[in-house]
C-alpha cells in the first residue's frame, strides 16, 4: 500500500474539519471571562419562563411571553438555566460552539459546490472580528443557532438537487430523505431566527449558477421552503413592531429614504467585511436625506455593481453574481425596508451581517484562489502564506474585540468612546453604575447623556431615575428629589405621554410629600397601562394620603385582582384596614405578605403588631 503524504493528511476531512473547530474555538477562548450584557437580562437572567415546565410551554405556544417568537432559541436557555444555572460560562461556550459547528458546515457546503479556496474562506468567517457580536453577545443565540441550522439545511439541499454530482441521489427514498432533512432543519432555523426564510432564495441562486439557468422543476420543491418562510416572517414583523416597540417617529421612513439607507448599509457592511476597523457595538444613527445627490449614489452604486457581474457573467462566470446576489439578499430584512427596533439607534449592526457575510467572504476568498492557481505553484505558495496571515491578523483582532463584552460597564464605556453620541449607552451605564451603588457617577453619566442628546426623552428620564434612586439609597433626600422631578418633567415636556416618566414623576413627587401631584401622574401612568400594579399601589398610597382611603381600597384589590402574588399591594391594604382598625384582617393580609416575602422583617413585624392588638380584643369600631 502506498503511504500516505503529507499533504494527504493535512487534506483529510476529518482532520481538516477538526482544525477549523479547533480554531474558532481556541480563537474564542477568551469570552470564556464574558458576562451577561445588553438584553441578556430579559433573555436569561430574568427571563421567568426558563424558571419552570410551565414556562418551556408558554415559550411554545404563548406568543409574546419571551420577546421575539424564536422558541428553540429560549428552548435552549431552558435546558441551560436547569443545567448550570445563571452561570454565563455555559452559554458563552454553547454559542462558541455553534459558531465553530457554523464554520464546518459552510466548509462542507462549499467542498460539495466545489468552490476553490472553500476551508480558507470557512476559516476567514470563523475568525473575523465582525462575528464577535454574534458570538460573544449571549443574547444573539439567535443568529449562530439559526445559522447553523440554515447551513445543515443548504448542504442537504444541494444534495438534494444534485447540485454535488451533477444529478440528484439515485435512490428515490434517498432523495425524499435529504430533502425531509432539509425542510426540517429549515423550519428550524426559521424558530430561532426568520432571517433564515432567505434559504429558499440562495438555495435557487446556487442552482441558477451550478446549472448556468433555474427551470421550474428547480423552483417546485422550494415552494413549501416559501411557504413556511413567509408563515413565520410576518409574525415576527408584528411582534417587532407591536411587541418589542418597532413603531413611532423614528421609524417614519419614506420609500426614497429606506432605499437611500438600504444602499448605505450595503457599503457598510462590505467595508467592515474588509476593514474591520472600528468595531461599534451601536454605530452613529444617520441623517438620512433622500433628496442629497451624494446620498443617492449608495444605492445606486449598488445596482451598478450588479449590472456589471451580469453583464460580464460569460467573460468571468455566475460565481461573482451568485455571491453578491446572496450578500444583499441575505441582508434583506436588515437593510431598512423593515422595522426593527436596533434602528432606533442605528441602521447597522455587526449581528445584522453575521449570515450575510458568507457570500461576500467566500467570494473574494474563492477569486483569489482561482487567481493563485493561474500563476501556477509559486501563486499558490504565495497565495497560502498570504492567506494564514490574514487568518492571524483577524483572530488578533477577534481576541482584542472579545474583551469589550467581558462586562456590561465594559461594552458602553467602549461604546461611548467609540461613538460619543451613542444616547443610549450613557442610559444603560448610568442604570447600570446604580445597581452597583455609583450614584454619584451615575449622575454624572446621565447628564452627560443629556449633554450629548437634548432631544431625547430617554435622556432626561435616565436622568430623573439617578437622582431618585440616589435620593432613596444615597441621602440628601430633599434636594435630589427635586433634581429629579425637575429632570422627569422635562422628558413630558419632549414627549407628553412618555409612560415609563408618567410613573417615575408620580413616585417621585410622592417621595417628595406631594400626594396630590403624584396622584395625578398616576391616574395618566395607568390610562395608558391598566393592569399595571406598581402604578395602582402608588396611587392607592397617594389616596391614602389624601384622605381618600375608599378609593385607594378599590386601587388595591384591583391590584390584587391583577396580581394575587403581589406582597406589597398585601402590604398596603394590611397598612388601609389596620388605619380602620380591622385588626384580623389587617393580620390576614400581612400573613399572605409575608408568605410571598419571607425575608423582610418589615412585614414580620407589621404582622406581629396586627396579632397583638387583635388578639387584645380590638375590633371594627
Amino acid at each position: 500500500m502506498a503511504k500516505a503524504s503529507a499533504r494527504d493528511v493535512l487534506l483529510h476531512p476529518a482532520l481538516a474539519g477538526a482544525a477549523l473547530a479547533l480554531l474558532a474555538v481556541a480563537v474564542y477562548a477568551p469570552v470564556r471571562s464574558a458576562g451577561f450584557v445588553w438584553d441578556d437580562d430579559v433573555y436569561v437572567t430574568q427571563n421567568a419562563t426558563l424558571r419552570t415546565l410551565s414556562g418551556l410551554a408558554r415559550i411554545w405556544l404563548v406568543p409574546g411571553s419571551v420577546p421575539q417568537y424564536y422558541p428553540l432559541v429560549h428552548t435552549t436557555f431552558w435546558l441551560e438555566y436547569h443545567l448550570w444555572g445563571l452561570d454565563p460560562v455555559g452559554y458563552h461556550a454553547v454559542n462558541v460552539l455553534l459558531h465553530a459547528a457554523s464554520a464546518v458546515l459552510l466548509w462542507r457546503l462549499l467542498v460539495r459546490l466545489r468552490v476553490p479556496g472553500g476551508w480558507t474562506a470557512s476559516a476567514v468567517f470563523a475568525v473575523h472580528p465582525v462575528m464577535v457580536e454574534s458570538v460573544a453577545w449571549i443574547t444573539e443565540r439567535k443568529n449562530v443557532l439559526s445559522l447553523a441550522l440554515a447551513l445543515g439545511s443548504l448542504l442537504s439541499y444541494v444534495r438534494f438537487a444534485g447540485l454535488d454530482t451533477g444529478g440528484p441521489p439515485a435512490s428515490r427514498a434517498r432523495r425524499a430523505w435529504t430533502y425531509a432533512l432539509s425542510l426540517g432543519l429549515f423550519l428550524g432555523g426559521l424558530l430561532s431566527k426568520t432571517v433564515v426564510c432567505s434559504v429558499p432564495a440562495v438555495a435557487a441562486v446556487l442552482i441558477a449558477w451550478k446549472r448556468g439557468r433555474l427551470a421550474v422543476r428547480d423552483v417546485l420543491p422550494l415552494l413549501p421552503f416559501l411557504a413556511l418562510g413567509l408563515a413565520l416572517a410576518f409574525p415576527t414583523i408584528w411582534l417587532e413592531r407591536h411587541r418589542v416597540g418597532a413603531h413611532g417617529a423614528e421609524w417614519s421612513l419614506g420609500p426614497a429614504e429606506r432605499i437611500v439607507i438600504a444602499g448605505r448599509a450595503l457599503w457598510f457592511y462590505a467595508g467592515k467585511l474588509l476593514w474591520p476597523r472600528p468595531l461599534i457595538f451601536s454605530y452613529p444613527r444617520w441623517t438620512i436625506d433622500a433628496r442629497s445627490a451624494a446620498q443617492a449614489l449608495a444605492p445606486a452604486a449598488a445596482l451598478a455593481v450588479l449590472a456589471v457581474l451580469w453583464l460580464a457573467r460569460r467573460r468571468i462566470g455566475l460565481g461573482p453574481l451568485a455571491a453578491a446576489l446572496i450578500f444583499a439578499g441575505v441582508l434583506v430584512p436588515a437593510l431598512g425596508f423593515f422595522d426593527v427596533f436596533p434602528f432606533r439607534y442605528s441602521f447597522v449592526a455587526d449581528h445584522f451581517q453575521y449570515h450575510a457575510s458568507i457570500a461576500l467572504l467566500v467570494g473574494i476568498t474563492a477569486g483569489c484562489a482561482i487567481a493563485a492557481r493561474a500563476w501556477g505553484p509559486r501563486g499558490r505558495l504565495v497565495a497560502g502564506i498570504l492567506g494564514a496571515a490574514v487568518i492571524a491578523v483577524l483572530a488578533a483582532l477577534t481576541v482584542q474585540q472579545i474583551r469589550i463584552y467581558r462586562d456590561v460597564e465594559t461594552l458602553w464605556r467602549d461604546t461611548i468612546a467609540k461613538n460619543p453620541g451613542a444616547w443610549q449607552a450613557y442610559s444603560n451605564l448610568a442604570s447600570h453604575l446604580a445597581d452597583t451603588e455609583r450614584f454619584d457617577e451615575a449622575i454624572q453619566i446621565a447628564s452627560e447623556g443629556v449633554a450629548v442628546a437634548p432631544q431625547i426623552p430617554e435622556t432626561h428620564n435616565t436622568l430623573g431615575a439617578m437622582w431618585m434612586l440616589s435620593a432613596a439609597r444615597g441621602g440628601v433626600t430633599a434636594a435630589r428629589l427635586e433634581r429629579a422631578i425637575e429632570a422627569f418633567e422635562d422628558t413630558l415636556r419632549l414627549e407628553p405621554d412618555y409612560e415609563e416618566t408618567l410613573f417615575n414623576l408620580a413616585q417621585a413627587l410622592a417621595a417628595a410629600g406631594r400626594p396630590g401631584e403624584a396622584r395625578e401622574y398616576f391616574e395618566r401612568a395607568l390610562e395608558h397601562h391598566p393592569d399595571d400594579v406598581a402604578a395602582r399601589i402608588g396611587l392607592a398610597r397617594a389616596l391614602v394620603s389624601v384622605d381618600q382611603a375608599d378609593r385607594a381600597e378599590a386601587q388595591l384589590l384591583e391590584a390584587l385582582r391583577l396580581d394575587p402574588a403581589s406582597a406589597e399591594a398585601h402590604y398596603e391594604l394590611g397598612n388601609l384596614l389596620m388605619r380602620r382598625r380591622a385588626f384580623r384582617d389587617a393580620s390576614e393580609h400581612y400573613r399572605e405578605a409575608v408568605r410571598l416575602a419571607p425575608g423582610d422583617p418589615t412585614l414580620r413585624a407589621d404582622l406581629e403588631r396586627a396579632r397583638d392588638r387583635a388578639s387584645a380584643g380590638e375590633r371594627l369600631p
